[in-house]
């Protein structure tokens, strides 16, 4: 019997070729015949502009989108916190993989101290600098965009002491003998999804073919939590340029904790949150009313002001 065959978008960078590798090696297993549809976005031609200022409304998902409405592809392969907060209409998460550890990182060639004043770290993430610049203030950062391997020759240059990544691609990538520090996911809460290989569809996929692909490649416990997360985040109407994070686990008498909060972008203001329920939908919604109205709302207004200048 001939083999259904799935094509997979994926950008062309190592990681997300991993990811999609990854999701191929699941259709394969279910019995499909996965294509690889590689190809670079607008977030990975502009390399020498800060994420924030690109504009943070898919950055890293428009093109795929693009090519899922058109049928050039049957799915859309992501890192789930690349995934904007709100989908454009006719676009869903189908299904989420099994999450690897969402914590962030430094990797180094040297030892780190984290109380070394003149310590210097790379990163893109505004959510990164504003609780770098939170917790410690005495530490300088700069921008540093690019795949992992080109942020990884870039530190090796000399310019940085080290770059906070999330573990997730460090692993993946097989550079875990290069980290030197773990933040706390207590203080230093990670993004939504991160962790987590998100696959996205458009609704003119077939209805049952959809389903197929959902058994072969979720993760019933990931999708929970991220689904979770990512309500939070639609209602914080976060993006790539917002310090805006939030991390969701299961407990051990099924509840769900879910984590959140929002940083200003100079890091002076941090409101952080935890609350605990069942519906991802109702959990991540409260906790976003929550923050909003402790304080979240004004920061929130704040930096939209600030980026929108």
């Amino acid at each position: 019997m001939e083999r259904k065959i799935i094509k997979i978008g994926t950008r062309k960078s190592k990681l997300a070729m991993w990811q999609a590798n990854y999701v191929a090696d699941l259709l394969d297993a279910a019995g499909f015949q996965p294509q690889l549809m590689p190809i670079e976005t607008k977030g990975d031609k502009i390399q020498n502009v800060a994420l924030s200022k690109i504009g943070s409304k898919g950055v890293f998902t428009e093109e795929l989108e693009m090519m899922l409405r058109r049928k050039q592809i049957d799915i859309a392969v992501h890192s789930a916190k690349d995934l904007q907060s709100k989908l454009p209409d006719g676009f869903d998460v189908l299904s989420v993989c099994e999450r690897e550890s969402p914590d962030d990182v430094i990797v180094s060639d040297k030892e780190i101290d984290l109380n070394n004043p003149q310590l210097i770290l790379g990163t893109s993430s505004t959510r990164r600098i504003a609780m770098l610049k939170h917790y410690y203030p005495h530490i300088t950062t700069i921008d540093v965009r690019g795949n992992l391997q080109t942020r990884i020759e870039k530190m090796k240059t000399g310019i940085m002491d080290g770059l906070v990544l999330a573990y997730a691609g460090v692993r993946r990538m097989d550079y875990d003998s290069m980290v030197r520090y773990w933040f706390d996911t207590d203080r230093f809460i990670p993004p939504v999804g991160q962790g987590a290989v998100a696959i996205e569809i458009y609704e003119n996929l077939d209805s049952e073919l959809s389903k197929a692909i959902k058994k072969a490649t979720n993760h019933p416990l990931t999708e929970k939590m991220v689904l979770t997360e990512r309500a939070y985040l639609r209602r914080m109407d976060g993006g790539c340029s917002i310090p805006v994070f939030g991390h969701a686990q299961m407990e051990m008498d099924g509840q769900i904790v879910l984590k959140g909060g929002i940083a200003s972008l100079d890091g002076k203001q941090l409101i952080q949150r935890t609350m605990y329920g069942s519906n991802p939908q109702e959990l991540g919604t409260s906790l976003a009313e929550e923050i909003l109205e402790s304080g979240g709302k004004k920061v929130l207004e704040d930096i939209k002001s600030t980026i929108s200048k």
